[in-house]
């Protein structure tokens, strides 16, 4: 039996230190100016801090330094160089991050870091030891295989920049990966509870801490945000989440009757990242024939899907959250009872046909424009007559809203504003009147 209670206080370390951690930061960020201003383009009209990515790592740090004190989990550390390389490669990324949130890093020069990283994790032994090739047979990596830098590289790459493409609305990036990071160490647990799995892996550590990381800034991030995770952050999770997937998914025995993915186990972290990797996969097939960059932004993410459906940026996080939800359900649900694998290839089905109906990019055409929740609406605006430029104003001035009211979200939902990839910023017309930045500072 694993030590659930070692690992709940693991995650509530990671949890509380990530929330305390931001407040300061909060205030710090803006004094120094990392932060992220309003302009004529986007609708926050207050200044919202960065540095989410920066509480993330900083708490990161500090769990992995109590797991390491847990008599329990002493044995994760003892004799091996594994939980070293997720640190320093967790750094590296990191920095990477911070260096594009501080200052614009080119496409290629984040790609060389996300692969530098990759390179820290194989060097210290944070890489798939085994990997089952669907219909073809089960591959043996040995440390000095010539396959496992280029696995493990295009793995944290594909993690990584699903995750940061996802990172479009306030609270999504940070709630799937909450999600999915509690669903993968419950996975781990129970597998090394059936003897699957060693009782020194390391990736339930690192699932539980990310999922505590998540969880202590989601009340920071939810809408109206107050702060932001930025590239940091996102990628800082992305590489967390590939560790803890190459270390539980890639360490498992040849064959086992117990649950359908014992025998496909890249299928684990397809399903349980589902949504972002699925995402990204779109984005990527989508900007190849159009001849585009695949770094270059556009709006036909998932999230810009629903939000074309009417749905408002809340309750589009929402729904993604329950997408993921019940994709690692589908993960978890045979762990625990057995009859469940004969539903398991019906179930993928069945998810496929919805998702391909609900966001195919030809239905609801005529979906009314994207306004936001009710409840989060902007007074005073009113749409432009058939034809005309754009939205108008009405005669009777906007009344300035206080500092920390709603109105004053880091993102707002209003005015047909759609997300802008990477920061959860939205961008709105050049045109659009009624919205006056405010000179203020951080919020509690």
């Amino acid at each position: 039996m694993p030590p659930l209670g070692a690992y709940a206080i693991v995650a509530a370390v990671a949890a509380v230190g990530t929330y305390v951690v931001m407040f300061p930061l909060r205030v710090l960020a803006v004094r120094v100016g990392f932060v992220d201003e309003p302009d004529e383009r986007r609708i926050h009209t207050r200044v919202t801090p960065n540095g989410g990515g920066v509480a993330m790592f900083v708490a990161f740090l500090v769990a992995m330094i109590v797991a390491s004190q847990i008599p329990q989990l002493k044995g994760i550390f003892q004799g091996s160089s594994e939980p070293l390389g997720v640190v320093l490669g967790g750094a590296v990324i990191f920095f990477v991050g911070l260096a594009d949130d501080i200052r614009d890093v080119s496409a290629p020069a984040k790609m060389a870091g996300e692969v530098l990283a990759a390179m820290v994790l194989v060097f210290l032994g944070v890489t798939m030891l085994q990997f089952k090739i669907p219909l073809v047979g089960f591959l043996v990596l040995s440390s000095g295989s010539e396959w496992t830098p280029l696995l493990t590289a295009l793995w944290v790459v594909v993690i990584t920049n699903a995750v940061n493409l996802i990172d479009g609305l306030d609270g999504l990036a940070t709630g799937i990966v909450a999600i999915a990071s509690g669903a993968l160490a419950i996975y781990g647990l129970r597998l090394v509870d059936q003897g699957q799995l060693a009782p020194d892996n390391l990736g339930p550590l690192i699932a539980v801490i990310a999922f505590g990381v998540c969880v202590g800034f989601l009340p920071h991030n939810f809408h109206p945000a107050r702060a932001f995770m930025g590239d940091a952050g996102a990628l800082f999770l992305g590489l967390l989440m590939a560790a803890a997937t190459m270390e539980i998914g890639g360490r498992q025995p040849e064959a086992s009757g117990q649950t359908f993915f014992f025998f496909i186990p890249i299928f684990i972290p397809l399903f349980i990242l589902g949504v972002p990797i699925a995402d990204m996969a779109f984005a990527f097939i989508r900007r190849t024939g159009k001849g585009t960059g695949f770094h270059t932004p556009d709006k036909d993410h998932v999230h810009h899907r629903l939000l074309r459906l009417g749905h408002g940026p809340r309750r589009t996080v929402v729904i993604l959250w329950a997408w993921t939800a019940l994709l690692s359900g589908f993960v978890l649900y045979p762990l625990f009872a057995s009859k469940a694998n004969a539903i398991i290839p019906f179930g993928v089905v069945v998810l496929g046909l919805v998702l391909y109906t609900l966001f195919h990019p030809g239905l609801r055409k005529n979906a009314p424009p994207v306004e936001g929740d009710a409840d989060d609406e902007q007074p005073g605006l009113a749409p432009a007559p058939e034809g005309g430029p754009g939205p108008s104003v009405e005669a009777v001035p906007l009344p300035a809203a206080p500092v920390g009211d709603p109105a004053h979200s880091a993102h707002g939902d209003r005015g047909g504003a759609t997300p802008r990839e990477g920061n959860g910023a939205y961008v709105v017309p050049l045109a659009a009147p009624g919205i006056v930045p405010e000179s203020v500072g951080d919020s509690n």
